[in-house]
């Protein structure tokens, strides 16, 4: 592995593919091309009160500006923003690597896995080692609205995370990048199982894909 962290390397690549890809090209992201994902991005890191405005109806007004305005200046311009957070607390690479490991390798996956020709990359044991970390502490939230008991077991290695506990619980597993994607709600991942009762497995694929 890279002595570069995660978070810098995906932000590079996630940069690297909007510019080849185009403005208008599709990602995983319901509504969003490449141009509105790098925008959120931007919107996150350089305008947290724009970030949070889109929560927050009184903040409305000031992200609707904020997004009007990067909505008007051209791509290549936004990308080489993008991918130098100077002056922005992401500068400081503890903070990048641990608020945008996960932030950066989901959404560089929204555009890579929104192409027909996608594949899984074969992560380094370190790198699915930090998302592994996070999946924890995020899937806890992500599958609280099933309201049902689940179980991540990474197929790499065995080792196994119970995302919300209970009896007959749903079990998922997988490599470590399908199992993040997955609990983000993404439909594009590959060699997930799933096992346990089969009502709680339909509970599940509902409160995370929707169908």
């Amino acid at each position: 592995m890279s002595g570069e962290p995660l978070s810098r390397r995906e932000r590079r690549a996630l940069c690297d593919l909007a510019l080849l890809l185009g403005e208008d090209a599709p990602t995983l992201c319901e509504g969003w091309e490449a141009k509105d994902l790098v925008i959120h991005l931007l919107v996150r890191e350089r305008h947290p009160l724009a970030a949070v405005g889109t929560a927050v109806p009184r903040l409305g007004r000031l992200a609707e500006g904020t997004t009007a305005r990067l909505e008007a200046t051209d791509l290549s311009v936004l990308v080489e923003r993008l991918r130098s957070p100077s002056r922005t607390p992401f500068a400081v690479p503890a903070v990048d690597q641990a608020a945008n490991s996960i932030e950066m390798f989901v959404h560089h996956e929204d555009l890579r896995r929104a192409q027909p020709d996608w594949s899984p990359r074969a992560l380094d044991r370190a790198d699915a080692d930090l998302l592994w970390r996070g999946l924890g502490g995020i899937g806890r939230l992500r599958v609280r609205s099933a309201g049902v008991p689940v179980r991540v077991v990474r197929s790499d290695t065995g080792e196994s995370t119970t995302l919300r506990g209970g009896p007959y619980p749903v079990t998922l597993t997988g490599p470590v990048s399908e199992l993040l994607l997955l609990v983000f709600g993404r439909a594009a991942v590959r060699d997930v199982e799933y096992a346990g009762p089969p009502e709680r497995q339909a509970a599940l694929r509902s409160a995370l894909l929707g169908s």
